[in-house]
């Protein structure tokens, strides 16, 4: 058995990173930056047996609401995929299967899909269940470090959520909003205020399913 700490998760939010080390877990924040991200990881790979892309993501799938969550070993682009052996395949359908969460593929995206649009397009042409913007990160370093990879993610924003200017503006290097820039964007643009509130009150639904997977994950992780 090898320790836990052998696992990395990568996330892009401050507040997904602190459920992830609250449930043991190194993390590394690429703040939705995917250079950045990628950068973190290769850093730190070396000490890795198995890496984990760990947060909220967006819905693909019409069904999927949130606070759902999506397990997967199982990564998609436009121009890509990447699939864990079947033997760790196994091991994510099991764990799936005792937290009740839904698996199936995660597409990962250059940039933020923010409208009902692109997200059905990213759903009809992949076939994928979630989006995010680090998944395929972390499945292709991991595929080139020859360690598996898991994604662990729950659902904020569903497939008909448009997203508003607000929750498009980039994250500081620590994964937090940039507030005065936020602010500035409702000043200039008032009528997303109900849209952001409601994207808001969802993300921290998505949050909160997130512990649970989190220390779940440990009887997966703990026996690599």
């Amino acid at each position: 058995m090898r320790r836990l700490s052998t696992v990395l998760c990568t996330s892009g939010l401050a507040a997904e990173a602190k459920i992830a080390r609250a449930a043991g877990f190194p993390v590394v924040i690429g703040a939705g930056d995917r250079e950045r991200t990628a950068g973190l990881v290769e850093s730190a790979v070396k000490q890795a047996n198995c890496l984990m892309s760990f947060g909220i993501a967006g819905a693909l799938a019409p069904w999927l609401r949130p606070g759902d969550v999506v397990i997967s070993a199982h990564v998609v682009t436009e121009s890509h995929v990447w699939r864990a052996d079947e033997w760790f395949q196994r091991r994510v359908a099991d764990l799936a299967e005792e937290i009740g969460a839904v698996r199936g593929p995660v597409f990962g995206a250059p940039a933020i899909l923010a409208t009902e649009r692109e997200k059905s397009r990213a759903w009809r042409n992949s076939g994928a269940l979630a989006v995010d913007l680090e998944s395929d990160v972390v499945a292709r370093i991991a595929s080139q470090a020859g360690v598996p990879f898991l994604v662990a993610r729950t659902i904020a924003d569903t497939l008909y959520r448009e997203l508003p200017p607000a929750a498009l503006i980039p994250l500081s290097e620590a994964g937090t909003p940039d507030l005065a820039r936020v602010l500035g964007s409702v000043i200039r643009r008032p009528r997303q205020i109900g849209t952001l509130i409601r994207l808001a009150l969802e993300t921290r639904m998505a949050l909160l399913a997130l512990t649970g997977p989190a220390h779940a994950l440990r009887g997966l992780v703990t026996t690599l």
